[in-house]
């Protein structure tokens, strides 16, 4: 009986390790750990939550502004990532080895090598959403991010470059950052240098049709021109940062003012002039006409005539010839009547 026993759980035993070196071992999925200096993110894999990152308005791509992802994966695997709207570095900056705001690249392959982790940072540059790809093997995740900027780095005034005196005009002014992106909820002042503006002081808007800008109005005076100024307080503008676009904390737009009156009496006096020239076109067009007409006509009365004296020379000379015929004739008959041996053939 124990001999038996004992036969059985040898079995079992080598049952059990030939279905253990059968089954390959499952590969690890990965995982990916995310913070922003040294916070964790939990919502950034959903677009509708996005990680906000702000802008590296400073040139520098540090802790603060640079989202850490840490992939967990299996050993001597690749990690790839691919970044829209966003940036990839390895590493954050250091006096020793600088990481500014043109560094990095939108892809990024990491090599496990004997390890398990494969360390990166996302950083942008823009205010729109951007997504952050991330693949190991056959397991892709997806993150999101989005810029925040705060500062203004210059202003911007658009509008016509002249405009008809009494007529309402408007002028647009944008408030961007150093990278360009149009900020919101930003006070600007404005000044008018020859007329009279509805406001002093506006906010850029949130909305979709007016993100970033706002607008002031003015009626254009009887003489011009009208130069306008719009200005930041020093609070709201940008630190001057080498490497960046010097901060300009006002934007200057000058509009010509036009006579409309003036610019109607030239014009009609043009139309007029206008109209003169195309009767007197007119005129010479229908004498050239006539005169090329009265020209037709006699050379078409030359060439009758022309033809009439040759129908007149040929009867003429149809007549002489049946007249030398005829006499002809009328001698050859004499001749042949009294020479009836010698007779000569007569004309036809």
């Amino acid at each position: 009986m124990n001999s038996f026993k004992k036969i059985a759980l040898a079995m079992v035993a080598a049952m059990t390790l030939g279905t253990l070196v059968a089954t390959p071992a499952s590969a690890a999925v990965m995982t990916v750990a995310v913070d922003l200096n040294g916070t964790a993110n939990t919502t950034a894999s959903a677009i509708a939550t996005p990680a906000a990152l702000p802008v590296p308005a400073d040139n520098t791509v540090d802790a603060a502004d640079a989202l850490k992802f840490v992939a967990t994966v299996d050993t001597g695997t690749s990690v790839s990532v691919v970044a829209t709207n966003a940036t990839i570095v390895s590493a954050l900056h250091t006096t020793a080895a600088p990481v500014t705001a043109s560094s990095g690249s939108s892809s990024l392959t990491i090599a496990t090598g004997t390890g398990t982790t494969a360390t990166f940072y996302v950083y942008t540059k823009t205010t729109a959403i951007g997504s952050v790809a991330i693949t190991n093997g056959g397991t892709t995740t997806t993150y999101y991010v989005q810029g925040t900027s705060d500062k203004i780095n210059s202003l911007t005034l658009t509008g016509v470059d002249s405009a008809p005196a009494g007529t309402s005009v408007t002028v647009t002014i944008g408030a961007v950052d150093v990278f360009g992106n149009k900020l919101s909820g930003k006070s600007v002042s404005a000044i008018a240098n020859g007329a009279t503006l509805d406001t002093v002081t506006v906010t850029t808007g949130s909305g979709l049709t007016n993100f970033g800008v706002a607008d002031v109005k003015f009626v254009a005076p009887a003489t011009g021109p009208v130069t306008i100024v719009a200005y930041a307080a020093s609070a709201d503008m940008v630190t001057a940062v080498t490497g960046f676009s010097t901060p300009s904390s006002s934007a200057v737009k000058v509009i010509a003012v036009t006579d409309l009156s003036a610019q109607v009496a030239d014009l009609t006096a043009q139309l007029a002039a206008a109209n003169a020239a195309k009767a007197a076109a007119e005129t010479a067009l229908a004498t050239e006409k006539a005169a090329r007409a009265a020209d037709k006509v006699a050379a078409d009365k030359a060439l009758a005539d022309e033809k009439a004296a040759r129908v007149a020379d040929k009867a003429a000379s149809d007549k002489a010839l049946a007249d030398l015929k005829a006499v002809f004739n009328a001698l050859a008959k004499k001749w042949n009547a009294k020479f009836p041996k010698a007779k000569v053939a007569t004309l036809k």
